[in-house]
């Protein structure tokens, strides 16, 4: 098992852990020290035992407030996938496409070949 030194409000500590496990230990070792390190700055040298007490509490209540924000993402997400699945098990909407009746596409047509016999004269007078 292998042992890891870490540093934490200045101080040092052997930790031992679980092979493979060393940077998550330095990674979780670094939080610590972070918060410690704030407390250091705002209260002065305090005891090893109170600065970790101390350091472990905030490191706890950002741990609570994270949770509390899962578990409102995770309902949220619930509530969403329940409106989905009401949305897909719900039948289609009926479109309709207004018809155009064959008379005013006969006369759109006859208009077209006008304006085309229209523009041909003028381009033939052009010339």
């Amino acid at each position: 098992m292998p042992e890891v030194t870490v540093h934490i409000g200045g101080r040092s500590f052997d930790v031992a852990c679980q092979d493979g496990e060393q940077e998550f230990l330095h990674a979780a070792a670094a939080m610590l020290d972070e918060e410690a390190s704030v407390m250091a700055d705002q209260l002065g040298r305090m005891p090893e035992s109170r600065m970790l007490l101390m350091a472990g509490l905030l490191l706890a209540d950002k741990t609570l407030t994270v949770q509390a924000k899962q578990k409102d993402n995770a309902s949220r997400i619930a509530d969403l996938e329940a409106e989905i699945k009401a949305l897909r098990a719900r039948p289609a909407e009926r479109v309709e496409v207004p018809v155009i009746p064959s008379a005013i596409g006969d006369g759109l047509a006859e208009l077209a070949a006008r304006a085309e016999a229209l523009a041909e004269e003028m381009e033939q007078g052009a010339h």
